[in-house]
């Protein structure tokens, strides 16, 4: 189990994973069109991503079984100056749902946001119905701060979700 740097050589094998996958992702994320599962969208995807590390807008990682990428996890809206907080979004595909893959890159991810990256607090949601990712966050120290209605855009929903946040020590 591990993580690394998403690289555009991940492409192929994250749209393989993905059209593998989108069913089972498909309750947890926003509605996404044929491109967004092709090496193309991926490709694209994950440019955009690096472009946003670079500007230091965002930590996107990959979730690693060896050399197989199992998932992605990722901070995402870095900000600095009194915040110094960000956005943590993560999945795992079905056959290695519920293996610790996804406890472990959040344990790893937290110590680049605290360490590396010296930000002050993470923030995570998940809808309430998502229990498995709820424990993840619970095991890795994140506290529940609240419920958001109509939150985020799932699905072709509008969602309620489960604040969770963890501040470094």
């Amino acid at each position: 189990m591990g993580t690394r740097l998403i690289a555009i050589d991940d492409a192929s094998g994250l749209a393989e994973l993905l059209r593998e996958n989108r069913e089972f992702l498909a309750p947890w994320d926003p509605v996404r069109d044929d491109e967004f599962f092709t090496v193309a969208g991926q490709r694209a995807a994950v440019g955009s991503a690096l472009q946003q590390y670079e500007q230091g807008l965002c930590l996107p990682w990959v979730i690693t079984d060896g050399e197989r990428v199992v998932g992605r996890i990722s901070l995402t809206g870095i900000v600095r100056g009194p915040l110094q907080s960000c956005s943590l979004g993560y999945w795992v595909g079905a056959a290695d749902n519920g293996r610790g893959f996804a406890t472990a890159a959040v344990r790893e991810i937290i110590r680049a946001a605290f360490v590396d990256l010296r930000l002050h607090r993470i923030e995570a949601s998940t809808q309430l119905a998502n229990l498995g990712s709820q424990r993840v966050l619970e095991q890795t120290g994140f506290t529940r701060i609240g419920v958001a209605p109509e939150y985020l855009k799932v699905d072709g929903e509008w969602k309620d979700v489960a604040l969770y946040q963890l501040v470094s020590q």
